[in-house]
């Protein structure tokens, strides 16, 4: 079965990935909608395109403009002083998506914040710690046939180590901002390896997770955020990644059950920390926000638990949730974000309500970053609820 399904996976990819079985981008902004991410007015655009400080965008046959592509962004924002980049003495954002709860859009939710910061014109990269590799999938690899244990954390994290820094893992990707470091089923040898060191008294497990952090942070020097998938179960690879973060995500679905399992989580996540901080192992974060994901607004139980949560956690829920949308689930089927969509899957509307509620739900975590660098005025925490 598990032949048959990697088989499947492949004949998939190469079917939404035509001609060359690897993914491209081919996603295009209207001057307006670049001058509103730029933001500047279309007018400065079109002047920098007339005294030759920009390139003016192609025309169709119809002399209709394409629009501007990712990479043009970028270089729009470098030619006209819009870029959001972190100052060099700004701390990389080291961001952790974790639950341990299955199914509640952990690597959707992954994927898409790292669109989102993308079309922003933020230096991203994406590491998935976790062996299912489902952050590698949408990122248009097939972890079966495309990605060898050499290419993921394995070399770095293992117990004989055959790399000395994680540069060797980074790949690129269609988007030219972002980078990834890929996972496959052969990580999970990790799991194992790291274990059985603990159980001979936990050196090696704690020089492991010092390990992580310190490849991290070296490589983030490069970056302004980088977004860590790790698996949805508390094991050492998990515990590794709490620790070389610096800022913890938690998406939960509106449920009884996913809000009663992230409520152990947390619990968990308590005692974990402070048995780290017991260990000298120190775990500083940012910021920890909880991201209500896959929410039904015309589910009244949806609503009620939602009600749940914010009575609960206060201004630690983000006020903004991820509505649940056929545009996603469409756009996942083609292993794709919705900011890869070149057009709607479904209806325009519903693509557009899907694009300003990502667009909206996620500029508050951009927000957090920003806050971080000072780039934000701090504020109460009960005015950004407020706001929001």
């Amino acid at each position: 079965m598990a032949e048959a399904g990697e088989r499947m996976i492949e004949r998939l990819r190469r079917k939404a990935f035509l001609p060359e079985s690897r993914k491209g981008l081919n996603v295009r902004f209207g001057i307006a909608e670049a001058a509103q991410l730029l933001g500047c007015s279309t007018n400065r655009i079109r002047m920098a395109e007339e005294d030759g400080r920009l390139p003016a965008p192609p025309a169709s046959d119809s002399g209709r403009r394409l629009g501007y592509t990712v990479e043009e962004l970028l270089h729009m924002r470098a030619v006209l002083d819009a870029s959001p980049a972190r100052q060099e003495q700004d701390q990389p954002a080291i961001i952790a998506v974790q639950n341990f709860k299955g199914g509640v859009g952990k690597s959707t939710v992954t994927c898409h914040l790292a669109h989102y910061f993308a079309v922003q014109g933020y230096r991203v990269l994406v590491v998935d710690c976790d062996s299912q590799a489902t952050t590698t999938t949408l990122f248009g690899f097939n972890p079966h046939f495309n990605i060898t244990r050499e290419q993921t954390l394995y070399p770095y994290l293992s117990i004989d180590p055959t790399q000395a820094d994680l540069l060797y893992a980074v790949q690129k990707t269609p988007w030219p901002n972002v980078d990834l470091i890929p996972s496959n089923l052969e990580l999970f040898d990790v799991e194992y390896e790291l274990a059985a060191a603990g159980a001979d008294g936990g050196s090696i497990l704690a020089t492991r997770f010092r390990k992580l952090k310190k490849g991290l942070a070296d490589l983030a020097r490069n970056y302004d955020v980088v977004i860590l998938d790790p698996p949805p179960a508390l094991g050492t690879i998990s515990l590794a990644v709490m620790q070389a973060a610096n800022a913890l995500l938690v998406p939960l679905a509106a449920t009884t059950p996913d809000f009663c399992s992230t409520v152990q989580f947390l619990s968990m996540m308590d005692q974990v920390l402070g048995q780290l901080a017991q260990a000298g192992i120190e775990v500083d974060y940012g910021f920890v926000r909880l991201l209500c994901s896959k929410f039904d607004a015309n589910d009244p139980s949806h609503a009620m638990v939602r009600q749940i949560m914010e009575g609960t956690f206060g201004p630690a829920l983000l006020p903004v949730p991820i509505l649940d949308s056929a545009e996603i689930s469409h756009a996942a089927l083609r292993m794709m974000t919705i900011y890869e969509l070149e057009k709607p899957i479904g209806t325009a509307r519903t693509h557009k309500r899907c694009r300003s509620n990502l667009d909206e739900a996620l500029a508050q975590v951009e927000q957090l970053v920003r806050r971080g660098w000072g780039r934000v005025e701090p504020l109460p925490e009960e005015a950004i609820v407020h706001a929001a």
